[in-house]
């Protein structure tokens, strides 16, 4: 079979990350790594790693406060294979704002990114509120982090639930539970029937492990609503890849599932 696939969450400068305890337990308990975990990749060995199991592009992640020169060095290297997403700290807020708008000015930037757990602040929180406004009026779409964290952090903060009002307030903001969203998948389903704008993203998150309730739904009214990431390398890409291509899903779903949603919504007019 013809594997043709977008993976939306790749980190290739772990090893500027340091070493902070909440992340050594979540790479060793979680996803069985040692020290191969923290350290940066080159754009040579991603893209050999990408050809081998058929990963057309990559979205790479950074900080738009404390943007990382390696991580931005990949789409600048190849520009037809790589963009970039921007992890934002809404409590900073003007300066981020700000920020924001820089990269996206000046960046090939595709997707912002916000993780409650880091804060543990819901995200209908008012502190959020700028963020999804100037996402909207970029035309940029914003990943929340769904889902109990696997770091010892609030989790609470993290239950889809927490959406329904943001997607209410903000129905143009095209939105992107990530990391899945155990074990609230079932109010993370209905939600993505409910709002237009809402998806699911399975970064970090084994397809093989998937529940069977949301193969059904990607079967069914959700085909368009839910896209492949690795989060490289919680899991590696060749690993998380072959797993989808286990799945047993109906004609034309896994090629949306690996690459049309990913395709309409992150590359959709891009040059």
């Amino acid at each position: 079979m013809t594997v043709r696939a977008i993976d939306a969450w790749v980190n290739v400068s772990m090893g500027e990350m340091g070493r902070p305890d909440y992340l050594v337990e979540v790479a060793s308990r979680y996803f069985k790594q040692g020290e191969s975990f923290f350290r940066n990749y080159s754009v040579e060995e991603t893209l050999k790693m990408m050809d081998e199991v058929g990963v057309e592009k990559a979205i790479v992640t950074t900080d738009v406060l404390r943007p990382s020169e390696h991580a931005m060095s990949f789409p600048e290297a190849d520009p037809e294979r790589f963009v970039l997403s921007a992890h934002l700290d809404p409590r900073k807020g003007m300066k981020t704002i700000r920020a924001l708008e820089t990269m996206a000015r000046e960046q090939p930037l595709v997707l912002a990114r916000v993780t409650p757990f880091y804060f543990d602040l819901p995200p209908n929180d008012a502190v959020y509120y700028p963020v999804y406004a100037k996402c909207v009026e970029l035309g940029l779409p914003i990943s929340v982090n769904t889902g109990i964290p696997g770091p010892p952090a609030p989790g609470e903060c993290q239950n889809p639930m927490h959406l329904d009002k943001v997607c209410l307030h903000f129905p143009e903001l095209v939105l992107v539970m990530a990391h899945g969203a155990d074990p609230w998948w079932g109010i993370a389903t209905r939600l993505m029937l409910k709002y237009p704008g809402l998806h699911l993203m399975t970064s970090a998150y084994l397809p093989k492990y998937l529940p069977p309730d949301l193969l059904q739904f990607m079967n069914t009214r959700g085909r368009d609503k839910v896209i492949f990431a690795s989060d490289h390398p919680a899991i590696q890409m060749k690993r998380c890849v072959e797993s989808a291509l286990e799945l047993d899903l109906r004609p034309g779903v896994l090629e949306q599932f690996l690459y049309g949603n990913a395709e309409r919504l992150f590359f959709a007019g891009r040059p």
